[in-house]
């Protein structure tokens, strides 16, 4: 959802950098990047031990969370838009008959309710894998791996965008044909490097290309098109 559906990525970046600073965490702004599509308890029990050698306690994670929440609404207004190109590239994966699902690390129910406002008619909320749903986050496979369950799906039948390190290294270990469009300030080569099966410079430009993709996919394989399903 966050970099691929909408441009809120540099928001959550500042928020979790502001965040963690303010108990001591010792970090990079940069790097936040690279934690994108993890659960939250999983990112501060990561930084918590860079800097503190330890994880943190189930109440510093219930409120470093809630205070990262917090900051990322104060610093998202005006709230973070759809990104560019996001609504074409819907739009041509619905008129395939194909399903959406979307498989996130957030649990930010600020976010969730943002989709029926700018994607309406897109997402069936029973297609959704979020924060609350898994026990493992990217880049373990358990989030698209549920998304197939979800969809009543195998591997070969799904297709990912992904635009995290993290996600793509997800998708691959679930076996499914995964999409990368590099929508933030990573160099390409982290994105190839996480396993990316194709790359794109954008939402716009994925869904200039989404049916030459979809074309090319005969070589991975697919059941049948029409049973495929895009995952964000």
């Amino acid at each position: 959802m966050d970099g691929v559906l909408y441009d809120s990525m540099p928001g959550h970046v500042q928020a979790w950098y502001d965040t963690m600073s303010s108990v001591g965490v010792m970090s990079l702004i940069e790097e936040y990047y690279l934690h994108e599509g993890r659960t939250g308890h999983a990112t501060i029990n990561i930084l918590f031990n860079q800097t503190f050698g330890r994880n943190a306690t189930p109440e510093e994670i219930k409120t470093l969370y809630e205070k990262k929440t917090k900051r990322f609404v104060e610093l998202e207004h005006p709230e973070a838009q759809p990104m560019p190109g996001a609504w074409e590239v819907l739009q041509k994966v619905k008129d395939l008959g194909l399903q959406r699902i979307i498989v996130t690390g957030s649990g930010q129910k600020s976010l969730f309710d943002k989709i029926d406002k700018h994607y309406p008619g897109f997402f069936d909320k029973k297609l959704m894998v979020t924060a609350y749903d898994v026990k493992y986050g990217k880049p373990h496979p358990e989030p698209y791996l549920m998304g197939l369950q979800k969809g009543n799906l195998l591997s070969g039948e799904a297709i990912i965008i992904e635009n995290a390190p993290l996600g793509i290294e997800s998708g691959r270990a679930a076996g499914i044909y995964t999409v990368a469009v590099n929508t933030g300030p990573l160099p390409d080569k982290v994105l190839w490097d996480a396993g990316a099966n194709a790359m794109y410079p954008s939402m716009k430009a994925l869904a200039n290309n989404i049916e030459n993709l979809i074309s090319s996919l005969d070589k991975w394989s697919l059941y049948s098109i029409k049973n495929c399903t895009f995952a964000y």
